[in-house]
């Protein structure tokens, strides 16, 4: 909890757990087909681009 809060701020991060709490959601089976089909640089280009963004 105190990472999200850290990255996302109180009311997002409770926002974020009331969502996960409330939906039948397995993130799992949901992180399984997340990168599918992405190449490993394409991957590091966005993990990147997400990086540079927060600062």
């Amino acid at each position: 909890m105190r990472l999200l809060i850290e990255n996302m701020g109180k009311v997002d991060a409770e926002r974020f757990i009331s969502l996960v709490i409330r939906e039948p959601f397995d993130y799992t089976e949901w992180q399984k087909d997340l990168f599918q089909g992405m190449s490993l640089d394409e991957l590091g280009d966005r993990a990147m681009e997400f990086y540079n963004s927060q600062k």
